[in-house]
């Protein structure tokens, strides 16, 4: 079984994805930090004559996560309440990349594939927090994926969420029921 990481953090080893890092600690899996790739913003073609059109940038990596993972996490920072703009960029591209004549499997692939939300904020991010998992839970529904977990924790400096007592606690546990389920390192 395989596992995919989407990292949404403009910055680097961000708490974010030190919380996935927790989370997938001993746990073979692949990790795409959004920054480093090219998505251009979707142009909205659905109701044009002839439709969505080929983009010529990386977003393709992100179609095939999708199509050989079991797995996906959604690590992201709480940017004004929401997903960060890299990752809200990519899920945005979902309209097309599942219209996309290419991969005309994709959009019964996700339909199998559980998504799991990891999210770390600094202002109150266990209430101010919540309307973005319920976000992602209506994105979720859409496509017909299995939304299984998520976790939010409070840092805002780098490195702060080591800090976070009960968000390691619940990534630890996540930790033990994944390697249950998955092969290990």
């Amino acid at each position: 079984m395989n596992i995919t990481a989407f990292i949404g953090s403009s910055r680097a080893d961000s708490n974010s994805e030190q919380l996935a890092d927790y989370v997938l600690e001993g746990i073979r899996h692949e990790k795409i930090d959004l920054k480093n790739l090219t998505i251009e913003p979707i142009h909205d073609l659905r109701h044009d004559d002839n439709g969505f059109q080929f983009v010529d940038d990386d977003y393709d990596q992100i179609i095939h996560a999708f199509l050989t993972s079991d797995l996906v996490i959604f690590a992201t920072p709480i940017y004004w309440y929401s997903m960060s703009g890299i990752m809200k960029n990519m899920v945005d591209r979902l309209s097309h990349a599942i219209r996309d004549e290419r991969f005309p499997q994709l959009k019964e692939k996700l339909q199998n594939t559980e998504a799991i939300v990891l999210a770390v904020g600094g202002d109150d991010p266990y209430i101010k927090g919540l309307p973005m998992i319920q976000q992602f839970q209506y994105i979720f529904d859409f496509l017909k994926m299995q939304f299984s977990s998520y976790i939010i924790g409070e840092a805002n400096t780098p490195g702060e969420i080591r800090h976070d007592e009960q968000a390691l606690a619940q990534a630890a546990i996540l930790n033990k029921q994944l390697k249950a389920r998955f092969n290990t390192i």
